[in-house]
């Protein structure tokens, strides 16, 4: 997928070859509601497929190419017949637009030809290379039809097709065009899938757009499209009275609701405004786990893992239509709430999420019991694995060996800390009894973590990835440690080793973090989560590292994903090779990787608001900056930026002075 051109409006997208081709034998395809609803598209003239020059972006949803047919028209060495080809993908249909042009200097026939075809394929299968057999079409009067069983797609031109053939799957326009002469044909593709989609598209992003000027102009570049694809990537939600909005976790794959995607997603983009935080809490509060499951791993007091309209069959997982199996969304919707609250979220709605963050809370603490968040899939049909790195061979030790669950991560155990913190802040600004409990509960967790995670190696010392069934500290080296960083579960020492170990050559690609370090039996630079590059990873230990004010470290690590960037188009995907700098100009494609995606493209804009240093309370009347910016960034200026219904606006000179301006609050600035 790494070479296709995504054009998404949720819960539909597409993917084609950069000359807009929509062919078999791949990933290729329109899908829509986890059914891939047209598996070609592919334009001819007179026979011959157009030469693709040029393709371009327009937004999340758009795209347009340029072509030429060089055997039609004068017969010299410049092209004279133009296909151009237009592409704006909606929440449930797919439209495009096809102008050829002649130049030439004398008549020319030509027959445009659009061959099309269906296999009406759950995305599962699309994405394990076992599509189904291509549907027969049926002859309508405008175009071509096709079903099987509840699910249906039809094809739709505009002028009528001069000839429809079904045994083909092809229509086509015959025309004679004159010297200057165009022929346009709009073609709508529309389906009727048999399983409603759980959510609906959303057409208006909840958050403000920025205006960010950087001497370095690929910083803007990166910032910008990240946001065109969050649009694109809004989903609302069907039930409820609000029609509350999330961010899907990525496309093709990932359309949908996805607990810990769609909370860091919408965390990262607090700095533009809390109305996404508030409305993706409310959506997951809705489905917040009631009772004990074992096959779909629902838990009271659980937020869940990701929703489909039916189970996900993978190769060796079967999930639920709604599955829970997620060690760390709950934490993570506890930390939203009160951040959103930071930042100035209105207060009665953060309060009529307090009944379900103590829930959330409580889910801690019975998972805990007198040592760590542990997870362990009893079902057989689950993920194995069920922090962020959710692959089976994503915990192993140093010696490539895998750790044996229940597996108890780092992360899970700092997120839980951290959230424990911030839940007695919000009960204590609401009012509300238990906050030096979970105060004393946090402490407690950070004195056991201290004593059984922290290992070493010939470097020093660093925290292991997670313990095994035997309270084991499995000690490979690997990014998991950047999510410590920021949540208050490390000391000052403690910090400082992290933030060393995360800019040394094993981890540090020159392109962001590797998951694993380069010095394991098990690394590879194109491993999942064994040796790639994940663009939020990286973020969030530039956040963490900002926070604990270790400026050098969060600037080489954005200097990197800045790096990284013009070799994906600026579009960041979900993961990337982790190749070293040194000895490549960019990173290797991942080939399977879902872009646009959700946290990739939201990773930019909150590593950038981190190293602007900006701290924000506004239940307490105080904003700040503490610009860390890399010199080669300077000057910047951000505007935009949202402190409840106020802005917040900030320049950083080129000696790194910053001025800081909001509506609402008195700021203060200081220098790094």
């Amino acid at each position: 997928m790494f070479d296709l051109v995504s054009c998404g409006d949720a819960p539909s997208v597409v993917l084609s070859r950069r000359d807009g081709q929509v062919v078999e034998g791949g990933v290729q395809g329109w899908l829509y509601a986890d059914r891939r609803f047209l598996s070609r598209l592919h334009v001819t003239v007179s026979g011959f497929e157009p030469v693709g020059l040029a393709d371009e972006l327009r937004g999340a949803a758009g795209a347009c190419f340029r072509g030429v047919v060089a055997q039609l028209g004068d017969p010299i060495e410049d092209p004279t017949v133009i296909l151009d080809r237009g592409r704006v993908v909606g929440h449930d249909h797919l439209v495009e637009t096809l102008t050829l042009t002649s130049a030439a200097r004398t008549p020319t026939r030509v027959v445009l030809q659009v061959s099309a075809a269906a296999d009406l394929s759950p995305v599962a299968e699309v994405r394990t290379a076992r599509p189904r057999e291509d549907v027969p079409a049926e002859a309508e009067r405008d175009g071509l039809r096709w079903a099987r069983g509840d699910d249906a797609a039809a094809l739709r031109a505009e002028p009528r097709p001069d000839d429809v053939d079904p045994s083909t799957g092809t229509v086509s326009w015959t025309r004679e065009l004159e010297p200057g002469d165009s022929l346009t044909v709009r073609l709508r593709v529309s389906a009727s899938p048999g399983r409603a989609p759980v959510f609906a598209g959303a057409d208006v992003a909840p958050w403000s757009r920025p205006e960010l000027a950087c001497v370095d102009r690929r910083v803007p570049r990166v910032v910008h499209q990240g946001l065109d694809d969050l649009e694109g990537l809004l989903l609302q939600d069907r039930t409820g009275d609000a029609g509350d909005v999330f961010v899907a976790a990525g496309a093709p794959w990932f359309l949908t609701l996805f607990g810990r995607d769609s909370l860091w997603a919408a965390r990262m983009l607090l700095p533009l405004g809390t109305d996404l935080a508030m409305s993706t809490l409310r959506v997951l509060a809705r489905r917040q786990g009631t009772r004990e499951d074992t096959r779909s791993g629902e838990q009271p007091g659980r937020i869940l893992h990701e929703v489909r309209a039916e189970p996900l069959v993978l190769e060796h997982v079967t999930l639920t239509p709604t599955y829970y199996g997620t060690a760390d969304a709950t934490q993570l919707f506890v930390i939203l709430c009160a951040e959103a609250w930071r930042w100035g979220a209105d207060a009665e709605e953060v309060r009529a999420l307090l009944p379900a963050v103590e829930r959330c809370l409580e889910w801690m603490r019975q998972q805990a019991g007198d040592e760590f968040i542990r997870y362990l899939d009893t079902s057989g049909e689950g993920l194995s694995n069920q922090g962020w790195k959710d692959s089976r061979d994503s915990i192993q030790w140093a010696d490539g060996s895998l750790g044996e669950p229940p597996i108890a991560l780092s992360e899970v155990q700092a997120y839980a800390f951290q959230a424990a913190m911030l839940g007695a802040d919000l009960f204590d600004d609401f009012g509300r009894p238990g906050a030096d409990t979970w105060r004393a509960w946090a402490a407690s967790l950070a004195e056991r973590f201290r004593a059984s995670f922290w290992v070493e190696d010939e470097v020093g010392r660093f925290p292991a990835v997670a313990l095994d069934a035997h309270g084991n500290a499995v000690n490979s080296v690997a990014s998991n440690m950047g999510h410590l960083l920021g949540t208050g579960l490390l000391d000052e020492e403690e910090a400082a080793l992290v933030a060393r170990r995360l800019v040394s050559p094993g981890l540090s690609s020159g392109f962001g973090v590797r998951t694993l370090t380069a010095a394991s039996p098990r690394f590879s630079p194109l491993s999942y989560h064994g040796g790639s590059v994940w663009p939020h990873d990286t973020a969030i230990a530039i956040c963490g590292l900002a926070r604990e004010g270790f400026a050098a470290e969060a600037g080489t690590l954005f200097r990197g994903l800045v790096r990284a960037a013009p070799s994906f188009d600026f579009r960041l995907p979900e993961l990337y090779g982790g190749d070293d700098a040194d000895r490549v100009t960019s990173p290797m494609p991942y080939p399977r990787a879902c872009r646009p995606q959700a946290w990739a493209a939201a990773a930019p804009l909150a590593a950038l608001v981190a190293l602007l240093g900006i701290d924000v309370d506004v239940p307490r009347g105080r904003v700040s900056a503490r610009p860390m910016l890399p010199q080669a960034l300077l000057p910047l200026s951000l505007s935009g930026l949202r402190l409840g219904m106020h802005d917040l606006r900030l320049e950083v000179d080129v000696e790194g002075q910053v001025r800081l301006e909001s509506e609402q609050l008195p700021v203060t600035t200081a220098r790094p």
